[in-house]
């Protein structure tokens, strides 16, 4: 068994990527912890530390949350068999969003929006396209041209700093979530951006995103990643030095720039779905 240190520094090196995955992750390092140490103080310091390793990545807290109210195995294994099953539940509803000929840029790697739109493209022989961001600086784009390319569906790449310049080419945006708050989107740094470039082209953006991405904690915070993230991306490294340098992993986006949320819970806009006032 991985101990919980390993654990921890695989999900904050991203070797565990996404909200869903980190929390898939998680729960099944924790299934087999409690099976040595039981559900006591031990098994309650560890999912506080593995909830703190991405705090602002809902799906986990949430499902701590759930087994802190009844601690066992067949709550976890509960947990786990929702998050593997749940993207099944919101690809049926891509025939409503993707329709034929449509070209569709996204942004990052989100498990749950490259799903919906691989499942357009199999069951429904959809003709479609995608304009994937490259997404820095670490650059998780790349794994959404993988996945698409692996599936034969067309793909294009580009720079992040091209996709204004590229929107009025696509028929829709598609992305997924980190989270879901009242105050909008949360998703990596820069989906904003795309957000708002969409509004002002007049497409539609979509979120991906089951039920369990729904935040309601009071106290929320954007996590900030390593500046080496950034500095090893810089051609002369010297300009680094001396200088400030700030690297925040998510944005958020409000919920004026999200036309629909595509989730378990079906077809909603965000009012409905976060039934906020």
């Amino acid at each position: 068994m991985v101990s919980l240190e390993k654990s921890i520094k695989k999900i904050k090196d991203l070797e565990i990527q996404g909200a869903n995955n980190i929390a898939i992750y998680a729960l099944k390092f924790l299934k087999q912890f409690s099976k040595k140490n039981g559900f006591g103080l031990k098994f309650e310091t560890a999912s506080y530390f593995l909830k703190e390793s991405r705090p602002t990545a809902v799906v986990l807290h949430n499902c701590i949350e759930k087994l802190n109210k009844s601690k066992s195995i067949s709550t976890i294994n509960e947990l786990i068999k929702f998050l593997e099953n749940v993207n099944e539940k919101e690809i049926k509803y891509s025939d409503k969003i993707i329709k034929n000929n449509s070209k569709i840029m996204t942004y990052c790697h989100s498990g749950e929006a490259v799903k919906f739109i691989i499942h357009s493209f199999k069951k429904h022989k959809n003709k479609i396209s995608v304009i994937a961001c490259q997404t820095s600086p670490k650059e998780q784009g790349l794994k959404t041209v993988n996945d698409m390319k692996k599936s034969n569906v067309p793909v294009t790449l580009i720079n992040d700093n091209a996709a204004d310049f590229f929107m009025k080419e696509v028929d829709m945006v598609i992305v997924g979530a980190d989270s879901l708050r009242k105050e909008g989107l949360v998703n990596k740094i820069g989906t904003s951006l795309i957000a708002k470039s969409a509004k002002y082209h007049k497409k539609p953006f979509y979120v991906i995103a089951n039920s369990m991405k729904i935040d309601r904690r009071k106290k929320f915070k954007i996590e900030e990643r390593s500046p080496k993230e950034i500095i090893k991306k810089l051609i002369n490294k010297k300009y680094s030095k001396g200088i400030k340098i700030r690297n925040p992993a998510f944005d958020i986006t409000p919920w004026e720039f999200v036309t629909k949320i595509i989730s378990d819970k079906g077809i909603k806009t965000p009012k409905q779905l976060l039934k906020f006032n």
